[in-house]
């Protein structure tokens, strides 16, 4: 008989790969992105931002615009992640700060990943996921991401919601 070994690495491997954040975290650091950086968009951005839409449409809800501004943020926080090699919402309270200050964000979410080689991959996990999927699912009007690898090819995920 085979032992249920893989279901517990399953859910310890989930835990360390993907996390999320809401406004309510606090970092006293100054490590945020004042200088509006926007990468061009990757494809694997493009089919995450539709997929999170049209989930969004298929519960009722009203699909999210892209920003600049919150792409920005994201892609500054991925990059961040990856120069650590390390998943994190470190610093997420200056970037919810910056948010609110340049476009008037009242309310900032996050979500994190790392490792998923897909758009259908790392959205799965996060609808999989109580607190990330809230996320997906929260009264926002804006959101924006950024999917970086690093030099071994790993993926890196920063997605950003506002509700302004």
């Amino acid at each position: 008989m085979k032992k249920p070994t893989i279901l517990p690495l399953m859910v310890l491997f989930a835990l360390f790969t993907f996390s999320c954040s809401t406004d309510s975290l606090d970092d006293t650091a100054n490590n945020v992105n004042t200088n509006l950086v926007v990468p061009e968009t990757k494809i694997i951005e493009i089919e995450i931002v539709e997929l999170i839409n049209d989930y969004r449409l298929s519960i009722g809800l009203n699909p999210l615009n892209s920003m600049d501004a919150i792409k920005s943020q994201a892609y500054s926080h991925t990059g961040y992640m990856i120069e650590q090699d390390n998943v994190s919402h470190d610093y997420f309270f200056q970037r919810k700060s910056y948010l609110v200050s340049n476009v008037g964000a009242n309310i900032v979410s996050e979500n994190v990943a790392y490792g998923f080689t897909s758009a259908e991959s790392v959205v799965n996990a996060w609808l999989n996921s109580d607190g990330h999927r809230a996320n997906i699912e929260g009264d926002y009007t804006d959101f924006d991401i950024s999917a970086e690898q690093n030099n071994e090819g790993n993926w890196y995920y920063t997605n950003i919601f506002v509700k302004k």
